[in-house]
């Protein structure tokens, strides 16, 4: 987190906190987020995959922010049955709570097989003078737990799952994967919200990972200290033990802190909700996370142990020759229209959606007026082997998408996919990978402010390749400008830049100072030329004449715009291949 860039003029929010936040002026801010959810998605698909949603929705609320859409990166060995229950699962959980999947990506590569990938972003929105944190403050305000009981499910998601690499037999580790409840996390989402909007909570967090544990000490990380009556929990199982209780990763549960004049319309709007609720500790000054089960103490640790002063070591690094393996063959699906994916999510629902998924970034408008987000997701190219260019094309990628929409990229967050970070080898793709999205957005401008990091992705000593994905937003003047589809008599341009990050950087400021001049423009994918031109065509719905030029390489653009408008675009590596009958 360090070594990337965090801060910036718009910047309310960066890492440290559940999401981050940027200032989008006219008193309207944007909280986004990418995180993990890969080995129980391994384990279960179908609610590995629709409780990583859940997580991050929760990610975003905890902020003061209401979600407005969701973007999945997805990378399994083939489009088989557990692919299809993770599509369905995240299509559950997006479309029961209402809110738009509208972008990703989805990539299909033998490496993934054993190992496959379910990154969830959220995008929300919230006024730019109301940033919810979680830091518990206040000595005897009041710690309220409210949302779904508290179960055994998920006990170990942290644990068993997320901090081991796979083995053979993954059925029994399947209690370890979380149940989700889309119709509790939509009454979660509303009555968060509506808690945030009366000015009731002191402060938010998302009980998630590591249960209440992870939840509380994480609220007292800056010298506060919380007491916890764990026999206090509304319970689903009502034989758990204390320590169960306490790492349980039941899903849909908040936890906030309340002033105790505030308490009672805090009960009476989740009761209007049809929560279960309860006052289950109080903020106190010892600095101590303390834990008690009627009326005995269970446990206590100074909570800066659990969070600021926990140990820190380098990794060790031994690197890795890098280009000297060919890059894997192209799986023929990763060819293939991805429609019948994002097809079964919700794509429209809130009205925002200006621009669907399909092609490059997705647009969203910022209600009442005409401004707009286009939002992104991405990873590496198949078979990318150097760390470094992996983290800075994922970061390229995704901004390069975002300025195709008519979008000027703003931030990103980022979800750092590697395997045992205790190999060597692994810790040294993790640094440079690292060192790649680090330079990538100093050289854009541009802070990352929120992310997650994934570690331990190999099965039975098969890691997966380093996989650093990113998410980028970006600010569109005028949804009614973006470039949309080509059109008859319409000039076809290839616009190239060179191999320098800089170079990079200038072509993505081209691509969205010209968006509203333009008909089209379409990033060049992995697939190269010829196939972004057929998807450009099937997003048109038009065929055009194409003459493709012999050595396209490096970062690219297809562009499509009357002919009386090329003179203007004033780009020196502009070439027209070809016209729209």
């Amino acid at each position: 987190m360090k070594r990337l860039p965090s801060a910036g003029a718009r910047v309310l929010q960066g890492p440290g906190e559940n999401a981050g936040v940027v200032d989008l002026g006219g008193g309207l801010a944007v909280a986004f987020k990418v995180e993990s959810h890969n080995h129980p998605s391994a384990v279960e698909p179908f609610q590995g995959a629709a409780t990583g949603v859940g997580g991050i929705l929760r990610d975003i609320v905890a902020m003061g922010a209401r979600p407005i859409a969701l973007l999945d990166g997805l990378r399994f060995g083939s489009p088989d049955w557990s692919f299809r229950r993770a599509v369905a699962g995240i299509g559950h959980y997006g479309n029961c709570v209402g809110v738009p999947t509208v972008g990703g990506e989805a990539v299909f590569e033998k490496a993934y097989e054993h190992n496959p990938l379910v990154n969830a972003m959220c995008v929300g929105l919230l006024p730019a003078v109301r940033v919810t944190r979680a830091g518990a403050r206040g000595t005897g305000n009041v710690v309220v737990l409210y949302g779904a009981t508290t179960g055994r499910d998920g006990i170990g998601g942290a644990s068993v799952l997320a901090s081991q690499e796979l083995g053979e037999g993954p059925g029994d580790k399947r209690p370890s994967v979380q149940i989700g409840d889309p119709f509790t996390g939509k009454k979660l989402i509303e009555a968060s919200l509506e808690l945030v909007e009366g000015g009731l909570v002191a402060s938010l967090q998302d009980c998630g990972a590591a249960g209440l544990a992870s939840a509380l000490a994480e609220m007292a990380r800056d010298g506060a200290g919380v007491d916890v009556h764990l026999d206090r929990v509304p319970l689903r199982e009502e034989d758990l033990e204390p320590w169960e209780i306490m790492i349980s990763e039941s899903q849909e549960r908040m936890v906030a802190v309340v002033e105790p004049e505030r308490l009672g319309a805090v009960v009476a709007v989740l009761d209007k909700w049809e929560l279960h609720h309860a006052a289950i500790g109080s903020v106190t000054e010892t600095g101590e996370l303390r834990c008690f089960f009627r009326g005995d103490l269970e446990g206590a640790i100074p909570t800066s142990f659990l969070t600021d002063e926990c140990p820190r070591y380098e990794v060790e690094q031994e690197p890795q020759p890098t280009g000297t393996a060919p890059p894997s063959p192209v799986p023929p699906e990763n060819h293939e229209s991805k429609a019948w994916i994002y097809e079964q999510y919700d794509q429209l629902v809130q009205s925002r959606t200006v621009r669907r998924p399909g092609l490059d970034a997705a647009v969203l408008r910022l209600r009442p007026g005409y401004r707009g987000l286009a939002v992104s997701l991405d990873g590496p190219r198949i078979g990318e082997l150097d760390p470094f260019a992996a983290g800075a094309g994922a970061v390229l990628e995704a901004a390069r998408n975002v300025a195709c929409a008519g979008g000027r990229p703003l931030a990103l967050t980022d979800c750092l996919n590697f395997a045992n970070p205790e190999k060597p080898e692994i810790g040294w793709e993790l640094a440079q990978a690292i060192e790649g999205i680090g330079q990538a957005a100093e050289t854009l401008g541009i802070p990352v402010v929120s992310g997650n990091v994934s570690l331990y992705n190999e099965t039975d000593g098969r890691p997966i390749p380093p996989t650093p994905v990113v998410g980028c937003v970006g600010l569109v003047e005028d949804v009614r400008k973006i470039p949309s589809r080509w059109r008859s008599g319409d000039s076809i341009l290839l616009v190239e830049a060179g191999e320098s990050l800089a170079e990079q950087a200038a072509l993505i400021e081209f691509l969205w100072r010209a968006a509203p001049f333009l008909s089209l423009a379409h990033d060049v994918p992995n697939g190269g030329l010829e196939r972004a031109i057929a998807e450009a065509a099937a997003w048109s719905g038009a065929e055009a004449e194409v003459e493709l030029p012999a050595d396209q390489s490096g970062a690219a653009a297809i562009l499509a715009v009357s002919a009386d408008q090329v003179p203007g675009l004033g780009w020196e590596r502009l070439v027209q291949i070809g016209e729209v009958g």
